[in-house]
């Protein structure tokens, strides 16, 4: 049996050209990379900024939701008093204007009409 010595000969070197493909690999991968960094904090700023946003929209919405209720308040007792003071001349008034009109009756479907504004209210929030 004849030996083979190529088992003893160590490997064929490919000169330049083998070592130049592997940078070029390692600088491609790299440039990858380093676009790929560049996006990903480009998206959490953007993301950072768009929760920031919504944060400072959401604290202006409740500010002004609340001016709106302290409004519906005042203006439920402004209505209230003209009520009271409508049903005070209607009462000792004998304007016949007012004859055969039930003013109670009046006056509840005005309540009516408020509860369910409210309760239409209540179902968008």
């Amino acid at each position: 049996m004849i030996l083979d010595d190529s088992w003893d000969m160590p490997p064929v070197k490919r000169g330049r050209r083998g070592v130049s493909d592997a940078d070029d690999e390692d600088d491609d991968y790299r440039r990858r990379r380093d676009r790929n960094n560049e996006a990903v904090k480009k998206s959490r700023f953007k993301s950072k900024q768009r929760t920031q946003e919504t944060f400072t929209r959401v604290n202006k919405l409740k500010a002004e939701n609340q001016v709106l209720e302290e409004k519906v308040k005042t203006l439920t007792k402004d209505l209230q008093f003209l009520k009271d003071l409508f049903m005070e001349y209607a009462s000792n008034s004998q304007d016949p204007k007012f004859e055969g009109i039930d003013l109670e009756k009046l006056l509840e479907d005005v309540t009516d009409d408020k509860k369910d504004a409210s309760s239409s209210k209540d179902i968008k929030q």
